[in-house]
C-alpha cells in the first residue's frame, strides 16, 4: 500500500485530501466528523469580522440529467464570533493532532489587522494560514477578496505582511477571476508565500427563473453574482494549476480546488503539479464519506504504478504541458471505427458531416450499414470519438507520418532565416 502522507510547504498530513475553505468547514463539529471520515487536512471557513448573511444563498447547475454540474454559492465567510472559532480550532487540533488544521483568513488591507489576525489565530495550534484573494462577492465590494487577489501589487503586499509576523507557513489562496493568474501566482510569491492555492470560485449567475423573471438563487426578488465552482470548474481550474506548476517564477507548492470530485480527479490534478488538493462542493453534494473512496482509489492506483508514495506523483505530467507553438505539426492520428460494437446511431457521421470534415462515409455491406472513416481526408480532431455513445467504438490511432517533426516555432525560426 503506498503512503499518501504529504508535506505541503512544511504541512504535515496524513494524505492529500483537504476539505476546502466553505460550508463544511464551518464548525469545530464538522471539521472533525470531517476527520473521523478520513479528510488529512481542513481549510477553516475563513476567519474575519463577522459578516451578515442573505436567504437563500446557493444555486446549482444541472445539465443531462446529473445533479451538480456546477454550483454557485453568494455566501460570505463565517458569521460566526472570532473567539468561538478559535475555540474550536484549538480543541479540534487536540483532539487530532496529526490532522493537518489550515486558517483561512481575510480582512482588510491593512498591515496591524492582518498581524492582528494572524497572531491570534497561529496562537491557538494551527499548522498553516490560507489568505483568502479570492472570494469574488460580498467581500470584494468591501475591498477584500478578489478585489486585492486582482491586483498583484496588493497580493505582494499583503502576502509579505503576514510572513512579517507568521511563524507558520503562509499559502495564498488565487482568484480565478483574472486574466492570468501565473501573474498573481508570481505576487505571492515574491511577497513571501510558502505555498498558492488555486482557484476560488469563478464569477457567475447560476441562471433565471422563466416563471417570474427571478435570479438563481434571488433575496427578495434581488440577484447578485456568485461564485462558481464543481465538476464544471476543473478544466478551468486544471489548466491554471498547470500554468502555474510550470511556471519557474512561481517556486512553491501548489494546492489543487477545483471540481474534483473523485480519486480520479485528485490524481490529474497531482500529476499537473499540485501537492494536495481541496474538495468542497462534492462534499457538499455527497457528504465526507466520499474521502473513503477517494483513499482507496488513488492507493490503488499508486501501487498499479509502482509507486511507493503520492509525493512521487507530484507533477510528472507538468514537462508534457506546453505551449501550441511547441507542437508538432507533422503528428498525425485518424480515427478508426469498429463496425462489429457499432450502433449505428449515426451521430459521428452527422457531426463530421455538419461541423468537423465531412471524412466519414455511410455504406452498406450485405443489406447491413456501415461507417467508415476517408483517412485522407480526417484530420484527427477527435469529435466523432466525442459523440460516440458506445465505448471502444471509435479510436484514435495514430499514423506514421512521412514528414519529419516540426512545431510551429522552428517553422517559424526556419522561415526567418531563410528570409535573411
Amino acid at each position: 500500500m503506498a503512503d499518501l502522507h504529504i508535506n505541503l510547504a512544511g504541512i504535515q498530513s496524513p494524505n492529500p485530501f483537504w476539505l476546502a475553505s466553505a460550508p463544511p468547514t464551518n464548525s469545530g463539529y464538522q471539521v472533525q466528523r470531517a476527520f473521523e471520515a478520513g479528510w488529512g487536512g481542513a481549510v477553516w471557513k475563513t476567519l474575519g469580522e463577522p459578516i451578515l448573511n442573505v436567504s437563500s444563498r446557493f444555486a446549482a447547475v444541472s445539465y443531462n440529467g446529473q445533479r451538480v454540474a456546477g454550483f454557485n454559492n453568494i455566501e460570505l465567510i463565517t458569521d460566526r464570533p472570532l473567539e468561538v472559532n478559535l475555540q474550536e480550532i484549538y480543541d479540534t487540533k487536540k483532539k487530532f493532532p496529526n490532522h493537518a488544521i489550515i486558517a483561512s483568513l481575510m480582512v482588510e488591507p491593512k498591515q496591524e489587522k492582518w498581524h492582528e489576525i494572524v497572531k491570534r489565530v497561529e496562537d491557538v495550534g494551527v499548522d498553516g494560514l490560507e489568505l483568502n484573494f479570492g472570494c469574488p462577492h460580498g467581500m470584494a465590494e468591501r475591498g477584500m477578496g478578489s478585489a486585492s487577489g486582482q491586483v498583484p501589487e496588493l497580493v505582494e503586499k499583503q502576502t509579505y505582511w503576514v510572513k512579517e509576523v507568521a511563524r507558520t507557513p503562509v499559502i495564498v489562496k488565487l482568484t480565478p477571476n483574472i486574466t492570468d493568474i501565473t501573474v498573481t501566482a508570481e505576487a505571492a510569491t515574491r511577497g513571501g508565500a510558502d505555498a498558492v492555492s488555486m482557484i476560488n470560485t469563478i464569477n457567475s449567475l447560476a441562471g433565471v427563473d422563466l416563471e417570474s423573471w427571478n435570479t438563481v438563487p434571488h433575496v427578495a426578488g434581488k440577484g447578485a453574482h456568485g461564485g462558481y465552482c464543481g465538476p464544471a470548474v476543473k478544466p478551468i481550474a486544471l489548466n491554471m494549476v498547470a500554468e502555474c506548476a510550470r511556471n519557474p517564477l512561481v517556486n512553491v507548492p501548489i494546492s489543487g480546488i477545483g471540481g474534483i470530485s473523485s480519486w480520479q480527479d485528485a490524481a490529474e490534478f497531482i500529476l499537473m503539479g499540485a501537492t494536495g488538493v481541496q474538495v468542497c462542493t462534492a462534499a457538499m453534494h455527497h457528504g465526507f464519506s466520499i474521502v473513503e473512496d477517494m483513499i482507496d482509489g488513488l492507493n490503488n492506483y499508486l501501487d498499479d504504478k509502482g509507486l511507493a508514495s503520492v509525493m512521487d506523483l507530484v507533477g510528472r505530467s507538468v514537462p508534457r504541458y506546453s505551449n501550441w507553438g511547441d507542437l508538432d505539426l507533422n503528428y498525425k492520428i485518424v480515427a478508426e471505427i469498429n463496425n462489429d460494437i457499432c450502433i449505428n446511431c449515426n451521430k459521428c457521421h452527422i457531426a463530421c458531416e455538419d461541423t468537423s470534415h465531412q471524412c466519414i462515409d455511410l455504406y452498406t455491406e450485405n443489406g447491413r450499414p456501415m461507417l467508415k472513416v476517408r483517412e485522407e481526408d480526417c484530420v484527427g480532431c477527435n469529435l466523432c470519438s466525442i459523440v460516440c455513445p458506445v465505448d471502444g467504438a471509435i479510436t484514435m490511432v495514430e499514423r506514421p507520418s512521412t514528414i519529419p517533426a516540426m512545431t510551429w516555432n522552428e517553422r517559424q525560426a526556419l522561415l526567418s532565416s531563410l528570409a535573411k
